[in-house]
């Protein structure tokens, strides 16, 4: 009896890891950004590190690595760029002073839109060549 229950169960453990293997694969649900990040590079000021004129990397991390994302800088688009795995980029370079909310959206029929988010304050920038001096 002992060898048929170590059979079972070693069939059980085969099947669900085949089935995990399967679902790992599939495509996702739904196509979701789930976080928004900015990489000030070598920027500084006394306030913030983002200045206008100069240019940042935005990342958007999705779960889609097929579907579009679009980027927004205060609810209005400025790129769009096609993910590499779950991460999607675009070069944003701020043009006013003040408050920001960056965005990214990835279209998903039959879901409710998700546009994660980040604030950050932009200052006057002076670009340096390889970085950006900021004051404000």
């Amino acid at each position: 009896m002992t060898g048929s229950i170590i059979r079972t169960t070693t069939a059980s453990a085969a099947t669900l890891a085949t089935v995990a293997a399967l679902t790992a694969l599939a495509a996702p649900a739904g196509a979701t950004g789930t976080r928004v990040g900015i990489d000030p590079g070598i920027s500084f000021g006394p306030a913030t590190n983002y200045g206008t004129g100069c240019s940042y990397d935005i990342d958007g991390i999705v779960d889609d690595p097929v579907t579009p994302v679009v980027f927004y800088d205060n609810s209005i688009p400025f790129a769009v760029a096609d993910p590499s795995g779950s991460l999607a980029q675009a070069r944003w370079t701020p043009t006013t002073p003040g408050p920001h909310r960056l965005q990214i959206w990835q279209r998903h029929a039959g879901s409710p839109d998700v546009f994660p988010y980040v604030d950050i304050q932009v200052g006057t920038g002076l670009p340096t060549g390889s970085g950006c001096a900021v004051t404000g």
